[in-house]
């Protein structure tokens, strides 16, 4: 019996999760005039595509489209770049003031984005970035949690592997990119789609400073996905769902990485 009313409230936790991606889709395949008719429908009278057919004809999607996919793909790289570098040198090289950096880095998960907002569009702004694909990207390369994961994968490898390499002469970044690298290739995996993820997704940062329409991102493009009339609830519906397509195709083909990556995040909060 526990059993049972478990996967009960399982499943209805579920349904409750998944409802609002499945009304977002059915509001995108109503008839306008459908989406505010009252009582509202679970399905549609009429299935219409046209406002997907209107945002691709009368709205820059493509354009946002291709701002995510390139500003997610470079944040994801030089993320991944940058923290394994720094989680190296916390681990395993000498130098003086490495355990003051690393305290400075976990410091980081106690202020969060929001609380650094103002000073930090201030600083891009004296830069000349406002509005501009730098601008949009280097704020976001910050990420405490892969330095913090990275180095405790780097902890835990023998040190002996990369002192036998020294002694044949190799370089720290031969070191590193030839020996401690192949060993994390699952972690750098997930930290991979985690961070592809959350670029992606992020709104508030590309929000503030984006303003040009032909530079905004897919998840800022679709508040300006508007009629005459005000906002159209039909064609607002299918640029998100257009938007979240490659979060949920990416999710479900790696799902378990995507699983490993959070809890591994999960577990340094």
């Amino acid at each position: 019996m526990p059993g049972t009313l478990l996967t009960l409230v399982t499943v209805l936790l579920a349904l409750a999760w998944v409802f609002p991606l499945y009304w977002a889709f059915v509001t995108s395949i109503k008839p306008e005039n459908d989406t505010v008719a009252l009582p509202p429908t679970l399905w549609p009278q009429t299935v219409d595509f046209s406002a997907y057919t209107y945002i691709f004809q009368n709205s820059p999607v493509v354009r946002w489209y291709l701002n995510s996919v390139g500003s997610s793909l470079v944040i994801t790289a030089l993320v991944l770049l940058l923290s394994m570098m720094c989680a190296y040198a916390l681990s395993q090289i000498d130098f003086r003031g490495r355990r003051w950096l690393y305290g400075l880095i976990l410091a980081g998960f106690m202020i969060p984005f929001q609380a650094s907002l103002i000073p930090l569009f201030i600083l891009v702004n004296k830069l000349g970035l406002v509005n501009h694909m730098l601008g949009l990207i280097l704020p976001q390369l910050a990420a405490p949690v892969a330095v913090v994961i990275y180095k405790q994968f780097f902890d835990q490898i023998p040190p002996a592997l990369g002192d036998a390499a020294r002694i044949d002469g190799a370089s720290e970044v031969r070191v590193l990119f030839s020996i401690y690298l192949p060993l994390n290739w699952s972690i750098t995996f997930s930290l991979a789609i985690v961070t592809f993820i959350a670029a992606w997704n992020n709104f508030l940062w590309p929000f503030i400073v984006m303003n040009d329409t032909s530079n905004l991102t897919i998840p800022v493009g679709i508040t300006q996905v508007q009629s005459a009339y005000g906002v159209a609830y039909a064609k607002t519906m299918a640029t998100a769902v257009t938007a979240a397509v490659p979060t949920i195709l990416a999710y479900l083909i790696f799902q378990r990485r995507v699983t490993e990556g959070v809890m591994a995040s999960a577990g340094l909060k």
